[in-house]
This record gives structure tokens, sequence and C-alpha cells, in this order.
């Protein structure tokens, strides 16, 4: 029996860079959307092998980890921690998850730099037709990592980064994220 799934390519968020923190929360949508296109291209593939859809897929998923996620960690890097860091530096708590936040950055691109983004190349070339069950357990310790930072920062680093980055700062701060998009 052939199972059919969908895989549907990534959309883009519906907000804009005057309002930064709803881009950054956007930006957390579209992870999780690549992470969860990433967990049905391995359910697709071991019903249907590699098509077109899958090529498809890898190449959405590709995209937005090579481009996407570096640009979006940045904003993070040079606007977001920076300021939890600055001015609330006497909430040590406030400053052991920033660092935290910091050392996912680092394993999350390690992760997909080395065996994630290898096995996705594998199977959209050809040189393979599924995952092998390093190669997934790979895409776990990835999805689990993002899953893990997505939630420390959306229950308390950006709240807290909203209370402390005043308007005028998230107005300059969605124009310095727009321009290093556009150049």
């Amino acid at each position: 029996m052939n199972t059919r799934i969908s895989l549907p390519g990534l959309r883009s968020p519906g907000v804009g860079f005057e309002q930064p923190f709803e881009m950054l929360d956007a930006c957390h949508d579209r992870v999780r959307r690549s992470l969860q296109l990433l967990l049905d291209l391995r359910v697709y593939l071991r019903a249907n092998g590699c098509d077109d859809s899958v090529r498809q897929a890898v190449r959405d998923v590709q995209r937005y980890f090579d481009i996407a996620a570096p640009l979006h960690h940045q904003d993070e890097e040079l606007h977001v921690f920076p300021a939890l860091k600055e001015r609330c530096a006497d909430d040590a708590d406030l400053q052991s998850l920033v660092r935290q936040l910091q050392r996912d950055h680092e394993d999350m691109h390690r992760l997909w730099s080395g065996a994630v983004r290898g096995a996705l190349e594998a199977v959209a070339g050809g040189a393979q037709d599924r995952f092998t069950a390093a190669q997934e357990s790979a895409f776990d310790a990835f999805a689990q990592c993002y899953a893990r930072h997505l939630t420390m920062e959306n229950e308390v680093a950006y709240p807290q980064a909203r209370l402390v980055v005043d308007e005028a700062e998230q107005q300059a701060m969605g124009r310095e994220m727009a321009a290093r998009r556009q150049g």
C-alpha cells in the first residue's frame, strides 16, 4: 500500500520588520513548521521513497536553516541578548538563560551543518533512498534542541526583552534587521 503524505512548502510570516518582536515570533513559527516538515519527510520517505516532492521539501528545509535561521539567530545575538545582559545584569537566572541560549545557537548550527544537512543532501542527491537510524537520531537531537530553545525564548527571554527595549530601540532594531537581509 502506498501511503500519501503531503509535503507542503514553507510560507513567509505576515508581519514586517516595523514590529521586530512579532517578526522574531513569526520566525519561531517557521522554525516549528520547518522541523515538522523534516519529520514529515522521514515518514514520507519510509512509505514512498524519494521523489520530486521530497526534493522540494528538502530544498525548503535547507533554505530555512541555511539562510533564515542564521539571520534570526543573529537578530537575537545583536538585539535581544545584549539588552537582557545589560539591563537585567542583576538577574542571575536570566543571565544564565542568555548564556544557555547562546550555547544553543552554537549547538544548533553544529547539528545542522553536520549530520542533519548532510543527510538531506544525501537523499535529495540520490546517494541514499531513506534516512539511516543515526541520521534520524541527529534529526531528533536537532529538533529537541530547537524545541527547548524556543520554549525558553518564548516564555522568558522575549517577554523580558519586550519590557526593557523601548519603542525607539525596537524601530531601530527592525530597520537593522531589514537592512541586513537586503544586503
